[in-house]
């Protein structure tokens, strides 16, 4: 069984955020591989399916970002997944907005539910898909950022690298090691 996990905030107010686009991924394979996500359980909104076969979950952690890990371990410790066999997917401020970055390792980078997640997985060794938001301009916060929206302007690079996010994580779940797909995606 395999896990893709889309990191985000729960609540209207957050929805179409810089910071939700790991939600905005899921939403994107729940409908297009009719995965309703029908379970909430272990702070998290989830589904189960299939892709190719191969049993998968679907899941938004409800926990708020920052506390992510606190939904992530429990999920995997019931259904008996491994580090290996998760993929996570999260905005990424150090890229621009367009561009997608696959990795089976590395540290939070700044980033607090990933820092949640190493925390509650006791390990940084897991795959993950960084989605480029860049960086604010105009001295504005970090926080008032990354939960404001997406500009018009960047709206079809934002679809793109949902699109090309869902696929990565389709193929890595249908036949591929996560290293060969981080070769055809980054």
């Amino acid at each position: 069984m395999k896990l893709i996990v889309g990191l985000g905030n729960p609540g209207k107010q957050y929805e179409h955020t810089r910071h939700n686009v790991g939600f905005m991924v899921i939403d994107k394979l729940a409908k297009e591989l009719s995965i309703p996500l029908d379970h909430q359980k272990f702070n998290g909104l989830y589904g189960m399916g299939h892709i190719s076969g191969e049993k998968v979950i679907l899941l938004k952690p409800l926990t708020y970002m920052n506390l992510s890990g606190e939904c992530i371990r429990p999920l995997m410790d019931y259904y008996d997944i491994d580090n290996d066999e998760i993929v996570v997917i999260y905005d990424d401020l150090d890229l621009p907005v367009g561009k997608i970055r696959l990795r089976t390792k590395g540290s939070a980078g700044g980033h607090n539910g990933i820092k949640s997640m190493i925390l509650h997985l006791a390990t940084q060794e897991f795959n993950r898909i960084r989605i480029g938001i860049d960086r604010p301009k105009n001295g504005m916060k970090i926080t008032d950022y990354v939960l404001g929206r997406f500009t018009e302007e960047e709206q079809a690079d934002l679809i793109d690298t949902i699109n090309r996010s869902a696929n990565a994580c389709e193929k890595w779940v249908s036949s591929s090691p996560f290293t060969q797909v981080m070769n055809e995606f980054n």
